[in-house]
């Protein structure tokens, strides 16, 4: 008898626990733009109960299927956005650090986007004013004449200026050529790397860490050639098969164990998803012992084909790392787009950040390097820059902040949010695309947050679309939440 009381007593407990978890705080982006990124407390209060009628979407979360860490969200200070960003700050103070609070600022429950994951160029692309390396002397194989500062002096002082505002910023460089005399044709715009060199571009690489390191930019992850199946005589471009993208990376992991960087990460590829079954599989297999992991672009294929390497190397790292924004483009498509494939659906293919192109250029997709012919129709950036010394926000920018806030630490240097399991089932749960996820604490004694990422993309009633009546299962109770055609991103605590 005492046990059964005790039994009822511990399952009331759990109930009375569960059904007093209400979904608290909302971030919203609909189509029809009269909510942009915009915050708020749901009215009446819903919480979770008992479970009853589904509702005509039925959205399942397990959590006890936990899967990879999401780092964070953001894009490429290019040389670019790095001017852009820094005449702003030298025309409009005020209004530039208002914009990069917003952009960056992960404090829980700003009013920001809280980006983290931020992808720097080692040297020239075809979004810089010219060609240039971080070491222009031919044959210098001893790399004495090795200097960062050949970048623009503003790319390192935006920076700072991040890292000021959001400490927990990751920093993933990569070179887009190496420097041209290591190549063939000798120009940093085409061709492939001479292989004699293959150890020179090791040292390059170790050493641009180095820099940045005492730069005061602590670098988290590096890559070895952006794009290596891409040879472009318009800009910085380099084909790199995949032995020598292996050689060097084998080099590269001992130099940099060996200088005190053993806990800077090692990422390959860095290219289409169309070859994820080919080129990043087999660089695993030459030196699997260097590489953490691959990242994949948007360009060709498609995001299931991150599974066709996932599935032979469920241990390796997966980051998504670029898609530019078309000049031009549809707003609404391109949002049901980003989430779909990238922000929601790339992080489902076990992906720990999603990129962007360009952080900032103007309304034209300028500036870019003379003569490039990237970015038929014009590239757009996640922010856009104008020579009166204001600024805008574009599509790209709503798409990565409703998912950077579901997956940003609770607590100051407290862990990011994981991805765990989710299923969405009911009439109309073709219409919803969900992610989940669940983000622990500092303190074991604080309740998790847990969090969804949902795009509601039945746009078919032209006027006000098809609002979706969704129930959220969870640990078998039932929260019901009625989601409006766009993205939304909410929360509730709860136990671990």
């Amino acid at each position: 008898m005492m046990l059964r009381s005790l039994q009822i007593f511990g399952s009331l407990a759990l109930l009375q626990a569960v059904a007093s978890q209400q979904i608290l705080d909302v971030w919203q982006t609909t189509w029809d733009r009269n909510m942009l990124f915009t915050y708020f407390q749901p009215t009446d209060p819903v919480n979770f109960v008992t479970s009853g009628t589904i509702g005509s979407a039925h959205i399942a979360i397990n959590d006890s299927s936990v899967y990879q860490t999401v780092y964070g969200f953001g894009a490429s200070l290019t040389d670019s956005s790095a001017e852009l960003l820094n005449n702003l700050k030298a025309q409009n103070p005020e209004s530039y650090w208002q914009l990069m609070d917003y952009l960056f600022n992960a404090t829980d429950a700003a009013n920001s986007a809280g980006f983290s994951y931020i992808r720097v160029p080692l040297g020239a692309t075809d979004f810089s004013a010219n060609v240039y390396s971080y070491d222009n002397t031919s044959g210098d194989t001893s790399l004495n004449h090795f200097n960062v500062n050949a970048a623009p002096s503003g790319v390192f002082s935006v920076l700072q200026d991040i890292l000021s505002i959001n400490h927990m910023a990751r920093f993933h460089i990569m070179p887009w050529s190496p420097p041209g005399w290591m190549k063939s044709g000798g120009t940093m715009l085409g061709g492939s790397l001479n292989i004699q060199y293959i150890n020179t571009m090791a040292n390059y690489l170790l050493k641009s860490v180095q820099a940045f390191s005492d730069k005061g930019i602590p670098i988290y992850a590096i890559g070895i050639q952006n794009e290596p199946e891409n040879s472009d005589s318009t800009y910085p471009t380099c084909n790199m098969p995949v032995a020598t993208e292996a050689q060097i990376g084998l080099a590269l992991r001992t130099l940099l164990n060996n200088y005190g960087f053993s806990g800077v990460k090692i990422i390959g590829y860095e290219h289409n998803w169309i070859d994820a079954a080919n080129y990043p599989v087999q660089l695993m297999q030459q030196a699997g012992s260097a590489f953490d992991g691959v990242s994949f672009h948007c360009y060709q294929g498609s995001v299931s084909d991150q599974a066709s390497f996932t599935s032979q190397y469920p241990n390796k790292e997966v980051y998504f790392t670029e898609c530019s924004g078309t000049l031009g483009s549809d707003w609404w498509s391109d949002i049901k787009w980003y989430m779909d494939n990238l922000f929601i659906g790339s992080i489902s293919y076990g992906s720990s950040s999603g990129l962007m192109w360009n952080l900032a250029l103007d309304g034209s997709g300028q500036p870019s390097l003379p003569g490039t012919d990237s970015c038929g129709g014009g590239c757009r950036g996640v922010v856009q820059i104008n020579n009166n010394g204001t600024w805008s926000v574009n599509q790209e920018f709503y798409a990565m902040a409703q998912a950077s806030k579901a997956i940003l630490p609770c607590d100051a240097s407290g862990p990011w949010g994981q991805r765990i399991g989710v299923s969405v089932s009911g009439s109309l749960g073709w219409a919803l695309v969900v992610g989940a996820y669940k983000t622990g604490r500092v303190l074991l004694s604080d309740l998790n947050r847990y969090s969804l990422v949902v795009l509601n993309w039945d746009d078919s009633v032209s006027t006000t679309g098809n609002p979706v009546e969704a129930t959220i299962e969870f640990r078998g109770i039932q929260a019901t939440y009625t989601f409006p055609v766009g993205v939304t991103t909410l929360w509730w605590y709860a136990s671990n």
